[in-house]
């Protein structure tokens, strides 16, 4: 991969960005979404991008890691929440912390998610089980516990930005056009596990047939055709877009196929569930260890799922972009 370094005149962060640990995507017309499993993910319309440079693979404990001790960054978790934008709530539930994956014993409906995610006192990038946990020895897993303003401090710092959908569901693909996966349209094929997911009877029984239950290294599994590593599975990842409930139809000629596009309205955006919290949400995209067949079954490049931008988790990371005129490989 050559190497290609971008002017601070050109954007905000560093003196030079350097892409050495990115991958170059070409750009071009794709067909985004599908019409075939979630209603969020449909209509399927055409769509075009412009080339760009995306991160091998989603931002590292490690690298999170250096971006604090060099900028003092607090994150959102770590940060007791603001009544103000919590209308109702109980004071002792306004406390620093994050949602944290726990298997129940027994569900009585895949509805219901309380059942096994836990608002932990003390979970954050640095402890992402709990106040007694660490990542002394995850120093190559996704960073995790990152809400949006997170991973958008990060990009900033690092002089990158976060992806739009499109551009995140262009590359996630790897050159495939019509795919169900980023690899084919078998799951595990010839009995490959291609991405880090969930297998068994979610969320009681993880089989761990893929080696892990929960996050991997960023690199555990093969590449997408572009070159990239855990597009599907491992972490959901934000993106730059406001949530839409459904995709823009299809263009009626081809010369008006959005370039670039963007997704939704930020006051459209809001959760209907919860009319008294007025909280946006932004697109995440790719699943992540948790998606499994009988829940979520997500692991696909076009799948798409809505989260406040307040909202941090065990399973929820990023990767960043460059964009210039400049920057592709000569």
């Amino acid at each position: 991969m050559s190497r290609v370094e971008i002017t601070s005149t050109e954007r905000e962060g560093e003196d030079r960005v350097q892409t050495d640990d990115m991958v170059w995507i070409p750009g071009g017309t794709f067909r985004m979404g599908s019409d075939h499993h979630y209603p969020e993910e449909a209509p399927a319309h055409r769509a075009s991008v412009d080339g760009f440079w995306i991160d091998r693979t989603p931002v590292t404990n490690a690298q999170f890691r250096e971006f604090v001790r060099e900028t003092g960054h607090i994150t959102v978790a770590e940060r007791p929440p603001d009544p103000a934008q919590y209308p109702g709530a109980l004071p002792h539930m306004l406390y620093a912390g994050s949602l944290v994956f726990q298997p129940p014993r027994r569900v009585t409906t895949l509805r219901d998610w309380s059942q096994w995610w836990t608002l932990m006192k003390g979970a954050n990038w640095r402890r992402p089980y709990g106040p007694r946990s660490n990542i002394n020895v995850l120093g190559s897993h996704p960073v995790v516990h990152v809400a949006y303003a997170d991973a958008l401090a990060y990009a900033k710092w690092a002089g990158k930005e976060l992806p739009t959908e499109a551009e995140w569901e262009f590359a996630a693909r790897g050159g495939l056009e019509a795919e169900e996966f980023a690899w084919g349209n078998a799951l595990t094929p010839g009995g490959k596990h291609m991405a880090n997911t969930w297998q068994g009877n979610f969320p009681i029984q993880n089989l761990c047939e893929d080696g892990f239950d929960r996050t991997s290294p960023v690199t555990a599994f093969p590449p997408n055709g572009y070159g990239v590593h855990d597009m599907i599975g491992n972490v959901w990842e934000w993106t730059a877009d406001w949530w839409s409930a459904r995709h823009e139809a299809d263009a009626a000629k081809p010369c008006c196929i959005p370039q670039n596009p963007r997704g939704g309205r930020e006051e459209a955006s809001y959760d209907p569930a919860q009319p008294a919290i007025k909280i946006p949400r932004k697109v995440l995209k790719g699943g992540s260890h948790l998606c499994a067949p009988n829940y979520c079954r997500r692991y696909r490049p076009a799948a798409r799922h809505a989260e406040p931008v307040d909202t941090s988790t065990s399973h929820v990371g990023f990767r960043c972009v460059v964009r210039s005129r400049t920057s592709q490989p000569a």
